[in-house]
C-alpha cells in the first residue's frame, strides 16, 4: 500500500501543481480544502504527511497545525506565502516539521514528501523546520525561462502543462473575483489575492503578482476604491492569458 500525503490547500491551482510535482513519486495524495474536511480524512485514512495552508476559509490552517502538533502523531509542513521569521519561529514552537515558502519548488516538494516517508534511521536530521523554497539559481534570459528553471526544476514541459491547467481556472478566478467585489467580500478577496499572487509568481508573471499583492493588502483593509482599482488591473492580467492563449492556439505554423 502507498504511503497516504495529505494536501490541505483551498486554491485549485495551487493543488494541481501539488499534484504534478508529486505525480512521479509512489505516494496516495489525498486533497481537502478546509480544517474540517482535512479533520474527515485524518479520522478515516492513515496518513504520514500534512501539507497544509495556514490561509483557507472558514477555520485556518493555524487551527489543524496546533491540534496536530499537540498529538505529534504526523509530520507537518506548512505550505504558506506569508512565513516571516516571527511566524516560522511560532510554528516550530507548535511542532511544525518544515516550512515551505510559496511559490514552492518541485525540488523542495518532493525533498519534504521523500524526507517525511524515509524510516527515522534513515532520516537523522528530521525534524527539519528550515524554511524552504525555490533553489537559488543563476538569472535566466526571461522571466519564463526563470520560473522554469527556479519552480519546476528546468522542466518546460511540466511548466507548460501547468501554465495550461491554469487557464480554466483564471476564468473561475475572475468570475469570483467579480462577485466579491461586487458584494464587497473583502476575505474572499483576499483570500483570492493571496492565491493569485503565488501562482501568478510560479508562472513567472512577476509584475502580475505584485498588483495581486497589492490586491490583498487594499481587500485587508476593506479599502473599495483601491480595490476597485488594483482588481480591474489584475483582472487584465488574467484575460491577457486567455488571449495569449487563443493566438498561440490559432497562430500559422512557422
Amino acid at each position: 500500500m502507498k504511503p497516504c500525503v495529505l494536501l490541505v490547500e483551498d486554491d485549485a491551482s495551487i493543488t494541481r501543481f501539488v499534484c504534478m510535482a508529486l505525480e512521479d513519486l509512489e505516494i496516495e495524495l489525498l486533497t481537502s480544502t478546509t480544517v474540517q474536511q482535512a479533520r474527515e480524512v485524518l479520522a478515516k485514512e492513515a496518513i504520514q504527511l500534512v501539507i497544509t495552508d495556514l490561509m483557507l476559509p472558514g477555520e485556518p490552517g493555524l487551527n489543524l497545525v496546533q491540534e496536530l502538533g499537540s498529538e505529534q502523531k504526523v509530520p507537518i509542513a506548512v505550505l504558506s506565502a506569508g512565513l516571516t521569521p516571527e511566524r516560522c519561529e511560532e510554528l516550530t514552537a507548535l511542532g511544525v516539521w518544515r516550512l515551505l515558502s510559496k511559490p514552492v519548488s518541485v525540488v523542495a516538494l518532493q525533498a519534504c514528501v521523500q524526507d517525511a516517508l524515509l524510516p527515522p534511521h534513515a532520516n537523522p536530521d528530521a525534524p527539519n523546520t528550515t524554511a524552504q523554497s525555490a533553489p537559488h539559481l543563476p538569472e535566466a534570459t526571461n522571466p519564463q525561462a526563470q520560473a522554469i528553471a527556479t519552480h519546476f526544476a528546468g522542466n518546460a514541459a511540466l511548466f507548460h502543462a501547468y501554465k495550461a491547467r491554469c487557464l480554466p481556472q483564471f476564468v473561475h478566478d475572475i468570475t469570483t473575483g467579480d462577485t466579491a467585489l461586487a458584494q464587497k467580500d473583502w476575505p474572499a478577496l483576499q483570500r483570492l489575492a493571496h492565491s493569485l499572487r503565488t501562482v501568478l509568481l510560479t508562472l513567472g508573471n512577476n509584475p502580475a503578482s505584485q498588483t495581486a499583492r497589492q490586491l490583498e493588502t487594499a481587500a485587508q483593509a476593506s479599502d473599495s476604491a483601491n480595490s476597485t482599482a488594483i482588481w480591474q488591473a489584475l483582472r487584465t492580467h488574467l484575460l491577457s492569458y486567455q488571449t495569449n492563449s487563443s493566438t498561440h492556439d490559432h497562430s500559422p505554423p512557422p
